[in-house]
């Protein structure tokens, strides 16, 4: 079980659900587990052939209370389908739609299906998933994320010759079947060249004229295939945050990556893809669950005063957070952007655990700590 199954048992009984994530973070098997859950169900991949001739015939029982349709946005006209679905059986099936790729953006245009179902996003283990994870301890989940990465097959496994080979398979999986085919993009060898040298800037703003270059196409072209990483879960974009910050940076962006296991640097470079991914999955899921708009920024002005991180909830500054590899004093730029944007809290967090430290509204304390209260 994780942590989105109730949420979405919930949403089914009024509308239907499109459920996103990442390749290999265990969509299918949560469905699976909620249609065992069910009075009775059906699961439905859109890659086999037989069952994309039963979803174009519509051949499910009536008893099938629960339809389950897997990769269904790789059919381009899927959103009338699953709309007409929904309209005429709504009474007698429940819809549970999942796939690999941003369904709440995917082919954007007009979208036919809104009003007719909730959103979520299913992403790796985390910290604040040790509940699903009872077996293993708060420093061994740490040490797998920094290590192996969330994704369930090599975070069990946890063996690092395994979790490479996985990688790479799943890399090629999404390159060449998702990509190519559902994008149409032919220059694969070059998206696979921009993909590894994102690899080595995450945490650092990227700048698309110099990968242009080193790529040898368009600036255009960079921001298109960083898009279509986005929209298959390969990578996530944050933005610098602009309001109050006189001369901050606007153009510059930062990348992170859903599995911590991708990023090619040091310790320090990994933990902040950690702390990125947990952000933005508890970002997600609240947004999904409140309907508060939930954000992620960075904030970096032009005297070079930074901080890794800024969650803001409809609009407001609640958590200002530095990034330390070991517990260490806050920076200046902390303080400094403290007083400009009156956060709800500002935290140093720290990779290693130590005493919980606070004065007003600064905070010093252990990543672990900081993520394992869930959400859920």
């Amino acid at each position: 079980m994780r942590y989105l199954t109730p949420y979405i048992q919930k949403d089914l009984e009024k509308k239907m659900v499109f459920l996103g994530g990442p390749r290999q973070v265990g969509k299918t098997t949560l469905a699976k587990n909620i249609i065992e859950k069910s009075d009775s169900g059906i699961y439905l991949n859109w890659d086999g052939l037989k069952d994309q001739k039963k979803i174009l015939e519509q051949s499910w029982y009536e008893k099938d209370r629960l339809i389950v349709l897997d990769e269904i946005h790789k059919y381009p006209k899927w959103k009338n389908m699953v709309k007409g679905f929904y309209d005429t059986q709504k009474d007698a099936h429940q819809f549970l739609v999942t796939g690999s790729a941003r369904l709440d953006v995917y082919r954007r245009g007009g979208d036919s299906l809104l009003g007719r179902y909730h959103h979520w996003e299913l992403h790796p283990f985390s910290l604040d998933e040790k509940a699903f994870i009872p077996k293993l301890t708060e420093k061994e989940i740490f040490k797998r994320l920094m290590t192996v990465g969330g994704f369930p097959e090599p975070f069990f496994d946890n063996d690092m010759r395994e979790s490479r080979r996985w990688r790479e398979e799943r890399f090629q999986k999404i390159l060449r079947d998702d990509i190519r085919d559902l994008e149409g993009i032919r220059n694969i060898q070059q998206m696979g060249i921009l993909l590894q040298l994102l690899r080595e800037r995450v945490g650092g703003e990227v700048v698309v004229a110099n990968l242009a270059r080193d790529i040898q196409v368009t600036s255009p072209t960079i921001l298109k295939w960083i898009e279509v990483f986005e929209r298959m879960y390969l990578i996530f974009v944050i933005r610098p945050y602009t309001k109050k910050i006189t001369r901050s940076v606007q153009k510059p962006f930062k990348v992170y990556f859903y599995d911590n296991a991708d990023v090619i640097g040091d310790e320090g470079v990994i933990l902040e893809n950690l702390v990125a991914t947990h952000l933005i999955k508890r970002c997600r899921f609240l947004q999904n669950y409140t309907g508060e708009k939930h954000d992620l920024f960075f904030l970096r002005d032009r005297e070079k005063r930074e901080v890794d991180f800024l969650y803001t909830v409809d609009g407001k500054a609640v958590d200002l957070i530095e990034v330390k590899l070991k517990e260490t004093k806050a920076s200046h730029s902390l303080f400094y952007m403290a007083q400009i944007l009156n956060p709800v809290r500002a935290i140093l967090l720290s990779g290693e655990r130590g005493e919980h430290l606070k004065k007003e509204r600064f905070h010093r304390m252990g990543i672990c700590e900081y993520f394992m209260p869930p959400l859920w």
